[in-house]
């Protein structure tokens, strides 16, 4: 069955984009229409997605956007400035924008050029240009995507290097205990049948656990790639999509995490779309078609129509469950000083703030975790093994 890239709008007038897979187009329409969506636009083949490799993209993307930052506020035509930029990105990335260029060459918008490359661009970094687009302001939206960019890699830098030892960590204590199970303990095992002596429970449990990663090491491998196999097919459907966010956000630490981060882009763009002279229903229209999150669209889809029915933001936020309280308090300061795209920058500075030490505590948390986890392991199976030798000793000296 082959798959669809879709655009549809709801009855609000809300657009979402994805990936559905359906006979043809007649039948991708009736399945959207039974959900409430009306079809709008749909090509078949799956929207590229970004690979599992993707850094030297994010480099590529990060220095393509400090370049647009620092060049049209110089004055240079956006096409020129568009080559300029390209020139600072490797091969791959250098032929994508080079049609981006000759897409704004023919009239297209750069928001509808760059959204066509949506392995580079995402949905919020489109957004963000287009909307700096309808209030004249280009060079503005690429200098905060560009402070945006450089705060998520240095986050990202910092979870790599802290998370870097936890993860040496867990590949050497999984491979050594993998060692003791399959290698290690069924000669042991061998060695404690010869003598013929009685094993304690917790002896005998061990020796279990070995004959049965023994026979089963088939199994969990066929398991582990099945994991990774189910993973990438989350990644690449819109209902897989859909499934992984709320299961993220189900997660004790990384759901509140995911919470923060979500909110901080709401906010941030929401803002942006605001400073244009955008209406705030209007706003949260573009709002939704540039968040990448299936949940976070569906939350800001229900915070616009709460607003169409009559209430204020803040009020439309409260009534949501996804974002943290801090958005709704400080937009309703917003609110009453008439300073909403001031409090909604604030929002998102501080949202990203917490974000940031929340994963900086997990991650200091995770290598002590980890060090008891497979210390107590490896003194579980010394423990046991140390009981089976005494219990042999003991058995001759009896004799």
């Amino acid at each position: 069955m082959p798959e669809f890239s879709f655009e549809a709008v709801d009855a609000s007038g809300a657009r979402t984009r994805g990936t559905e897979s359906a006979v043809n187009a007649d039948a991708l329409a009736r399945t959207l229409e039974g959900r409430g969506l009306y079809l709008l636009d749909a090509t078949e083949g799956a929207v590229e997605r970004p690979s599992l490799f993707a850094t030297r993209q994010r480099r590529d993307v990060l220095e393509f956007t400090r370049a647009m930052a620092a060049l049209l506020p110089a004055g240079l035509p956006l096409a020129r400035a568009l080559d300029s930029a390209t020139d600072l990105t490797s091969d791959t990335t250098r032929r994508s924008l080079a049609e981006c260029r000759a897409a704004v060459i023919r009239g297209e918008s750069l928001a509808e050029a760059l959204a066509a490359f949506p392995t580079l661009f995402s949905p919020l970094y489109v957004g963000v240009v287009r909307a700096g687009e309808r209030r004249g302001e280009v060079a503005v939206a690429f200098a905060q995507l560009a402070a945006q960019l450089e705060r998520n890699e240095q986050l990202r830098g910092r979870l790599v290097s802290a998370l870097l030892y936890p993860a040496l960590l867990a590949v050497a204590g999984a491979f050594a205990i993998g060692v003791l199970l399959v290698v290690v303990l069924p000669q042991f095992t061998t060695l404690l049948a010869d003598a013929g002596a009685a094993l304690p429970r917790s002896t005998q449990l061990l020796v279990a656990v070995s004959a049965l990663a023994v026979r089963g090491w088939p199994v969990l491998v066929t398991l582990g790639v099945g994991g990774v196999v189910t993973l990438l097919w989350l990644q690449r459907s819109e209902a897989g999509r859909g499934t992984l966010a709320r299961s993220l956000l189900r997660l004790p630490a990384v759901g509140t995490l995911r919470r923060q981060v979500l909110a901080a882009r709401f906010a941030r763009l929401l803002s942006g779309l605001l400073g244009g002279g955008a209406p705030l229903y209007a706003a949260l229209g573009d709002v939704i078609e540039s968040l990448d999150d299936p949940v976070a669209r569906e939350e800001a889809a229900a915070v616009r129509a709460r607003i169409r029915e009559g209430l204020s933001l803040r009020a439309a936020l409260e009534a949501g469950s996804l974002f943290p309280p801090v958005l709704s308090q400080l937009v309703g300061v917003g609110e009453e000083s008439s300073r909403l795209r001031e409090f909604l920058l604030k929002a998102a500075d501080l949202l990203d703030e917490r974000a940031e030490r929340a994963a900086q505590r997990t991650a200091a948390l995770i290598e002590p975790a980890m060090i008891v986890l497979f210390g107590g392991v490896v003194a579980l199976i010394a423990f046991s093994l140390l009981q089976a030798i005494y219990s042999i000793n003991a058995g001759t000296f009896a004799r």
